[in-house]
């Protein structure tokens, strides 16, 4: 599980990158609302998405976790920073894929995230750097932890606001009405 400075470096850097691409993109850096909290509970309001913790955060976790393992069983020759880097670049990605207009208005036709207008950087960034705690906590762990704290999050986040990284794949992919009626609570 160690890294070079190099690696360290480029691993800051594509953060540094999808967070000024963000930005470009007209994302606020910090929420609009002004302030920055550690935690918000509020799914349904205009701050969700906005700080550096949320509903969402553990999802970012599970990614670490699925990318430790695909990345694990795919490129098993790679150092543990060249398969970190890997992940990042793709978590990164995957977040300013994420709050283009397209997605945006993906999520918002489909899902209950009638509101979501996109990630503020800050979240974003936020959202990347838990993707690598799950990546190291996956290295870290034994597969049968991993499995088990990944079921958890999922169920713990489903229970609380009826939604997750499972029920959002799926609803993103293949929006059921079934799905999205029990997110509404119907």
């Amino acid at each position: 599980m160690t890294m070079t400075r190099t690696q360290l470096a480029i691993v800051a850097g594509i953060i540094l990158i999808a967070g000024a691409l963000l930005y470009a993109m007209g994302h606020p850096l910090i929420c609009k609302c002004g302030y920055v909290k550690l935690w918000h509970f509020d799914v349904v309001s205009a701050e969700n998405s906005q700080h550096l913790f949320d509903w969402y955060t553990p999802s970012h976790i599970i990614h670490g976790f699925l990318f430790y393992a695909v990345l694990w069983l795919a490129a098993p020759r790679l150092s543990f920073g060249q398969r970190l880097i890997l992940a990042v670049l793709v978590e990164a990605g995957w977040e300013v894929i994420e709050n283009t207009d397209f997605v945006i208005n993906k999520y918002r036709e489909a899902t209950v995230s009638l509101d979501y207008y996109g990630d503020s950087v800050i979240n974003s960034v936020s959202d990347i750097l838990f993707m690598v705690l799950g990546f190291y906590l996956a290295a870290w762990w034994p597969v049968w932890l991993t499995v088990i704290v990944a079921i958890a999050l999922e169920v713990f986040v489903g229970v609380m606001i009826r939604d997750g990284l499972t029920l959002n794949v799926i609803m993103l992919v293949w929006p059921l009405d079934s799905i999205l009626q029990w997110q509404q609570g119907r």
